[in-house]
Formats: structure tokens, C-alpha cells, sequence
């Protein structure tokens, strides 16, 4: 199998190297202390006019069409920059592809334009509830269709970038009499309608610079052609959509833990204790060698479930599989880099504890650890 990037991921990548490097490493620390979103709008604005907030679109509609694997590296690239400015570009990139996946003519020459040139800041995927997290199934927002317009009750939780989003995708159940999961259909609602509230924002852990909010839908009107897709088919949608979601979560995860191994690796070589520098001793050593390995497990993981996607190929139990292992790599990463820079690493001095913070909740949404290992037992079992 021959991993070697074409001259077009090459690319992509090395642009998003030096976008991390130039654009969002300068202001990594003030987005994180200040939860600066005007800032993080215009860094997502120049990310658009790079073209990254369409990665896999096609060019009808604006997007770069270079593939799921050129998402994947350059994910990883943004996520060693800022992880917060990572999280708005991968979900961005996922309510696309939905609405390029099933959305009619009409709802893709009208939304993905403007989530790939810029003019939505970002797109929001609302499918969480706070009963109905792991098991999207258990919902109980609700679509009831009158005359020409369907009315959405419910609130969302845990939304991605809701207060800057021009379109939200939203799941709801259609019909409560269907068994659990067969009753639920997805919609397009714009920014803005009657009826549609963004919540306060979550006072998170980290990545605090990524607005992560409720949305409360009141008797909230949509036009019946809001309708993503065929009724009552939305649960399919989401779980299909949420395997493409995590590899770019993995990519995400996977650049934090680059970002926070290279950088105490620079400081292992400055570091004196006994004598020497740290990176002379055997113990040091092994540590950065063993997390480097994960990583670098981690990265062909994310690869090969990025060739299988690209190819149309099944690739859910890779993506699961490259999931859990990435961000779980990532987060072993981080406190091994912080443990290397001993107590400075502890400080707000250094970026560790902020990648430390920050790789945590990888392992959490686009479905948990948890659920990614039942997902991979799920299809090692369907094929025996």
C-alpha cells in the first residue's frame, strides 16, 4: 500500500502547515484566554478563502474537491495551530458534506457556496440532546408537518460554533409511532428563523475559543423543502455522516498531540539536569520515542480509513478504530509532553497545559471512546 501523499495533499498540507504556523499559532494562547470569536471568525474567514471549509466539495458549489484524505492532513496541520479554530473547520466541513450527500439541487446551490466561501462563518450539526447523547436514537425534539411548513420543539445540546453558524443540520423525530431510531428526519434551518434561540455557552475545560452552546427551538417554522433528504430516514443519515466525522476529530486529536510532543521535545534538547541535557537521558528518551510511535500508529490508522472513504469503500470500523486510537494517543501525548517539561509544562507559560485541555474532550464527542470500541466489536462480530 504506498501512503505517499499526491502533489495535490502534498500541497494542502504544507498550506495548512503554514497557516497553523503563521496564522494560528501567534494567536493560539489569546483565543484560548480571552474566547475571542471575532477573532476566530476572521481566522475561519481566511481559512475559507484557502479553501479548507470544503475540502471534499465539489467545485460546482465552490469547495477544493481534493478528498478526504487531503482533509485528513490538513485537519492535522490546523490542529497542531489551534484547536479550537480545528473543531469549527471539521464540522463545517462535515454539515457540507451532508448537504452535498443528500441534499436536493436547490439546498446544495443555496447553503454549500456559502459555507465554503466564507459568507457562513460556519455550519452546526444539531443532533445531541441532554437525554440523547451516546444513543442519538432516544431523542425527543419533534417536526410536526402543518400545511406547507414543518414546527420544531426541542432543545439541542453541545452545538458547535451555534452563535456564528449561517445554517444549522437538525435531526428530529417525524414520527413517534415508528420503533426507536426509524421516525426521525433531518433539516436545514437557517441562523436566524423565529423561534430558533442560541444558549448560553458552556464554560468548558478547554477549547474555549469554539462556542459550544444549547439551541432551543420554539414553535420554530421551516418551509416544508427544508426536508434534508428522505423522511424519516434521518438516523441513517447522521450515524453514516458521524464515521466521515471522525476522522476528522482523529486528525484533530492527532495534530494537538503532534503539536504537544514537538514542542517538548525542543525543550528536552534545552534542558539541563544533572549535567546534561535531558534528551541524553535513557528515561526521556523513551518516553518521547513511545509517544511518537502512538502517534505515528495513530496517523496510518486515520489514513487508511480516509483511503476507504475516498475510494467509496466501507469504512466504519476503520474509522472508529482510527478514532478512539488517535484521541486517545493524542491525550497520552499531551501528558507525556507535560511531564517532560516537568513544572514549567504545568504553567500557562508554555502551550502544554492548553493541549493538555484541549485533547481532552476528543475522546468524548463525535461519539465516545466507549462508542467507538462497541462500534468496532459490532462489526468485527457482523462479519464472522
Amino acid at each position: 500500500m504506498d501512503l505517499t501523499l499526491t502533489e495535490e495533499q502534498a500541497m494542502i498540507q504544507d498550506m495548512a502547515r503554514k497557516f497553523a504556523d503563521g496564522e494560528l499559532v501567534p494567536v493560539a494562547a489569546q483565543l484560548d484566554a480571552n474566547k475571542d470569536y471575532d477573532l476566530l471568525k476572521e481566522k475561519l474567514k481566511q481559512l475559507a478563502e484557502l479553501g479548507f471549509m470544503g475540502l471534499n466539495i465539489s467545485a460546482e458549489y465552490g469547495g477544493t474537491e481534493a478528498g478526504v484524505v487531503a482533509f485528513s492532513v490538513a485537519m492535522t496541520e490546523i490542529g497542531r495551530g489551534c484547536a479550537s479554530t480545528g473543531v469549527t473547520m471539521s464540522v463545517t466541513n462535515m454539515v457540507a458534506e451532508v448537504i452535498q450527500a443528500i441534499g436536493n439541487d436547490a439546498q446544495k446551490a443555496k447553503y454549500l457556496p456559502k459555507l465554503c466561501s466564507g459568507e457562513y462563518a460556519a455550519g452546526s450539526f444539531c443532533l445531541s440532546e441532554a437525554g440523547a447523547g451516546s444513543d442519538p436514537a432516544g431523542m425527543r425534539t419533534r417536526a410536526v408537518r402543518e400545511g406547507d411548513q414543518w414546527i420544531l420543539n426541542g432543545t439541542k445540546m453541545w452545538i458547535t460554533s451555534a452563535p456564528y453558524a449561517g445554517v444549522f443540520v437538525v435531526w428530529a423525530v417525524t414520527d413517534p409511532e415508528k420503533p426507536k431510531g426509524r421516525g426521525i428526519s433531518c433539516f436545514l434551518v437557517e441562523a436566524g428563523t423565529p423561534g430558533l434561540t442560541v444558549g448560553k455557552a458552556e464554560h468548558k475545560m478547554g477549547q474555549h475559543a469554539s462556542a459550544t452552546c444549547p439551541v432551543i427551538f420554539e414553535d420554530c417554522a421551516i418551509p416544508a423543502d427544508a426536508l434534508l433528504g428522505e423522511l424519516d430516514d434521518g438516523y441513517r443519515i447522521a450515524v453514516e455522516e458521524l464515521a466521515g466525522g471522525r476522522i476528522g476529530i482523529g486528525s484533530l486529536a492527532l495534530g494537538i498531540g503532534l503539536a504537544a510532543m514537538d514542542y517538548a521535545r525542543q525543550y528536552m534538547t534545552e534542558r539541563e539536569q544533572f549535567g546534561q541535557t535531558i534528551s541524553r537521558m535513557q528515561g526521556p528518551q523513551w518516553m518521547m520515542g513511545d509517544a511518537y510511535t502512538e502517534l505515528e500508529a495513530a496517523r496510518l490508522l486515520l489514513m487508511n480509513a480516509a483511503c476507504l472513504k475516498q475510494a467509496g469503500k466501507p469504512f466504519n470500523k476503520q474509522a472508529a478504530m482510527a478514532k478512539v486510537y488517535a484521541t486517545e494517543a493524542a491525550n497520552r501525548a499531551c501528558y507525556t509532553g507535560l511531564q517532560l517539561m516537568g513544572g514549567v509544562g504545568y504553567t500557562q507559560e508554555c502551550p502544554l497545559e492548553r493541549h493538555a485541555r484541549d485533547a481532552r474532550v476528543t475522546s468524548i464527542y463525535e461519539g465516545t471512546s466507549e462508542i467507538q470500541r462497541l462500534i468496532v466489536a459490532r462489526e468485527l462480530l457482523r462479519e464472522v
